[in-house]
């Protein structure tokens, strides 16, 4: 039988020398992971805020990045306000800031020094509906219910619109004092979606509470 060559591996030899291969080739992406994680980001910048909540004096120390929806939701429990899409499509997080209607996902906290906000919680409470919440409880604007805050604080919004005299998209005349009709109702709701179709509810409710101011 010939003899073995110096060159001839056992496998228990190989599996070894494979192993050791891999060590050294990982030695030096270790090392600079571990340079990565020892270079830690900086800290969050903080700032102060002080605004109304629901007629409330509030004042909060936020990271500068934090959204004005999370500065409510997080930071203030008000959690009414609801994160749907977070990218300012979808109308779930709708609240009114100085009597005109936001999507607070897509505003910064500390944008808000010294503004009056007003979120589904301030509208009213169970036992002392807004007029808005109560028509949409009587005409069933809603289904599951998460885009309703938003809804609602749209709707009251709207009618605030409309009399003060701002123009949509579907107003025929726009140096003339809006109408309401149910194409200038859905136009304006337009930006608030609800995926249980509850549509038509909603303008019967937005209807009536107009019907009532007028």
């Amino acid at each position: 039988m010939d003899r073995p060559s110096d060159f001839d591996l056992t496998r228990r030899e190989m599996l070894a020398s494979g192993a050791a291969v891999m060590a050294v080739t990982a030695a030096p992406h270790a090392a600079e992971a571990e340079t990565q994680v020892t270079h830690s980001a900086p800290p969050p910048v903080l700032a102060e805020i002080a605004f109304k909540v629901n007629g409330k004096p509030r004042t909060l120390k936020v990271d500068t990045r934090t959204t004005l929806l999370d500065a409510l939701r997080e930071h203030l429990h008000l959690t009414g306000t609801k994160k749907g899409c977070d990218h300012g499509q979808c109308g779930a997080c709708t609240v009114i800031v100085d009597g005109r209607r936001i999507n607070s996902c897509l505003s910064l906290a500390v944008m808000h020094q010294g503004d009056s906000i007003t979120t589904i919680e301030g509208l009213g409470t169970p036992g002392n509906l807004h007029p808005m919440q109560a028509a949409f409880v009587k005409h069933d604007g809603y289904q599951c219910g998460y885009c309703t805050p938003g809804q609602i604080c749209s709707a009251v919004a709207v009618l605030d619109e409309i009399r003060a005299g701002i123009p949509s998209h579907v107003s025929g005349d726009i140096t003339a004092a809006p109408r309401m009709s149910t194409d200038e109702i859905r136009e304006r709701m337009s930006g608030n979606i609800c995926r249980c179709g509850a549509y038509s509810n909603i303008v019967e409710a937005i209807t009536e509470v107009a019907g009532k101011r007028a």
